[in-house]
């Protein structure tokens, strides 16, 4: 069973996603919080596998929890759900360590398998979101000196395969296309976030395009 954490400040929202989730098979909604302050405290004493986490609430909002709870547990799988979809949140929500990135108008079915997919270690951004991020990223400068040289100390399989992530391939789609064993990927996979000190795959999406490894439309 997957134990999901509701964090929104609003009752009937928090009911709503609950009876949702509750009635998808594998997935087991074992608390609620109104703000970012209770989240931060159900996480530590719950131990959720996926927060689902909303962006404006009153004390703390879900962006400075999100920073907090991540913090705390480097493990800890945040999804982001906002009825808003403007970049400052996109960007802000993924340097905060969130693990994904939802709308609130996402049907059930969306809802239950983007819980299901960060749970796995998996990044999740809706295609609108997307849009908007790689918008974003396309602002950015020049790569960074200080984590360049990170990327020279992956293997040219390694960098393939971390571009292929952030162009959002899962690791069924990438080993197709190098046509290589699934299990050979994650391998991969794994390797580049231990040599980039990247705690998932939604980091490694943000470090490739920031680095341009990988760019807008490319």
């Amino acid at each position: 069973m997957i134990r999901v954490l509701i964090v929104d400040d609003q009752a009937m929202v928090r009911e709503g996603f609950s009876v949702l989730l509750g009635a998808m098979p594998g997935i087991e909604v074992i608390g609620e919080a109104e703000d970012g302050h209770q989240a931060v405290e159900k996480v530590a004493a719950l131990r959720p596998d996926v927060v689902l986490m909303d962006v404006r609430m009153p004390r703390m909002n879900g962006l400075e929890a999100t920073r907090e709870i991540v913090a705390a547990d480097s493990e800890a799988k945040v999804l982001i759900l906002t009825t808003y979809d403007l970049d400052e949140y996109v960007y802000r929500a993924l340097r905060a360590g969130a693990s994904g990135f939802l709308l609130k108008d996402a049907p059930a079915e969306r809802l239950a398998e983007g819980v299901r997919v960060v749970a796995g270690g998996e990044a999740l951004l809706a295609p609108t979101v997307t849009r908007r991020l790689l918008a974003e990223f396309s602002k950015l400068g020049a790569p960074r000196a200080r984590t360049h040289e990170r990327v020279e100390d992956l293997t040219e399989r390694e960098t393939e395969v971390l571009v292929l992530v952030a162009q959002g391939l899962s690791n069924s789609e990438i080993a197709s296309r190098l046509v290589v064993a699934e299990s050979t990927v994650k391998t991969h996979v794994g390797r580049v976030l231990v040599k980039l000190g990247l705690r998932d795959r939604t980091q490694a999406v943000v470090f490739a395009y920031e680095e341009r490894l990988v760019t807008p439309g490319g």
